[in-house]
């Protein structure tokens, strides 16, 4: 499955990623980000109905100068930096750095703007070129990927299926929530995999 759902994201499909019974138990859609268009932002928003993020890999994070939003919060005031986790509830501490709209964008949050913020980003060379695009706080939040050896969250393993395919490391993440108030259980979300043709892979392969 782990060929298949590489293969899948080389071609710009999206793949359903689950990350682990023991951590999250998640289930995300994830797709390359230079393939993401507005149907694709449509498809996570309304069947995915999470956090539609931006994952990069540490060495794109450095050549753009983005910082983790935790090291942002703790060289704050005294009560932001008692904001920052140490630790979350499912044992991580958090991927995220900022979030951005691309200038071109109007409100930034419509299915074309968060595409374009998306696959301009995407363009990105130096963090000069960054800084002159680019505006924040927006609606497209950008995450940091650590290795696998220090996280094992969507984040992780969506890069880590990008550099194994050799693709661009930037992926586009999205939770699959519930009709409960939950986050969609596996099964449920195999079943709309089935339903749509869909690759769902198991962290546990990476």
């Amino acid at each position: 499955m782990l060929e298949k759902a590489i293969q899948e994201l080389k071609m710009g499909r999206m793949v359903l990623l689950h990350d682990s019974s023991n951590r999250e138990n998640e289930v995300d859609m994830i797709v390359n980000a230079p393939f993401v268009t507005p149907s694709t932002i449509h498809a996570m928003r309304k069947d995915g109905g999470g956090l539609i993020c931006l994952a990069v890999s540490r060495e794109i994070a450095n050549r753009l100068s983005l910082p983790y939003m935790t090291d942002l919060m703790a060289s704050s005031n005294e009560v932001v930096r008692r904001l920052v986790p140490q630790r979350t509830a499912y044992g991580d501490k958090p991927a995220f750095s900022l979030s951005i709209n691309h200038r071109e964008t109007y409100t930034g949050i419509t299915d074309n703007d968060r595409a374009l913020t998306i696959t301009e980003f995407a363009k990105l060379g130096r963090a000069q070129e960054f800084a002159e695009k680019f505006y924040a706080p927006g609606h497209v939040h950008l995450l940091i990927a650590k290795t696998l050896a220090e996280r094992r969250g969507h984040t992780e393993l969506s890069i880590e299926l990008a550099k194994r395919g050799g693709m661009k490391e930037m992926m586009v993440l999205c939770e699959m929530m519930a009709d409960t108030h939950d986050a969609l259980s596996l099964d449920d979300a195999q079943a709309y995999a089935d339903e749509r043709g869909l690759v769902l892979l198991d962290g546990g392969e990476l």
